[in-house]
């Protein structure tokens, strides 16, 4: 699936931020899915405001891809939002990233080191009841000849929406 570049709105960052935002709801059984504003892949609040202001009886779930580096899943809860983010060490570098781990209330390691390969942070079991258990997501995030937005096209694929996603990223 290839990445395609969004911009994201001026007051949020000066220049384009490649990767895609997309809301996946499911109901009756039957997944839809549908793009979210370009700033959600800048500003959590914008991702998760977006979420909740999908309306549905089943599952949502959002994916964000965010400059082919990292993605973030999120899902909204009743007692609030449930967030993965692929590399917590993109918080160095990304704001989102950085706004994820606050809400997850960690902090990143002092030794830059350790940074250097994929550190997976937050609910990994956030899509078990989908059909993707912690254990493989983990397996999946730490597979370092993947990027992004081929790990959220094989998460897609074994939850059941790998064509919705295709079709919404691809338009």
């Amino acid at each position: 699936m290839p990445t395609q570049s969004v911009e994201a709105a001026p007051d949020t960052r000066e220049a384009a931020l490649p990767g895609f935002a997309v809301a996946a709801i499911r109901e009756e059984g039957k997944w839809r899915c549908v793009a979210l504003d370009p700033v959600t892949l800048v500003d959590l609040d914008a991702a998760i405001t977006a979420l909740r202001s999908q309306r549905s009886t089943g599952a949502i779930l959002g994916l964000l891809d965010v400059d082919d580096e990292f993605f973030v899943l999120l899902r909204p809860s009743p007692g609030g939002v449930r967030l993965m983010i692929s590399d917590a060490g993109a918080a160095l570098d990304y704001d989102v990233a950085a706004d994820v781990l606050d809400l997850l209330r960690v902090e990143l390691p002092p030794d830059e080191d350790v940074l250097d390969e994929p550190w997976p942070e937050g609910d990994l079991g956030i899509l078990s009841d989908l059909g993707l258990p912690s254990d493989e997501l983990e397996v999946l995030v730490g597979d370092l000849e993947l990027w992004p937005d081929e790990q959220l096209d094989t998460i897609a694929g074994r939850c059941g929406f790998a064509g919705q996603l295709d079709e919404v990223v691809n338009s």
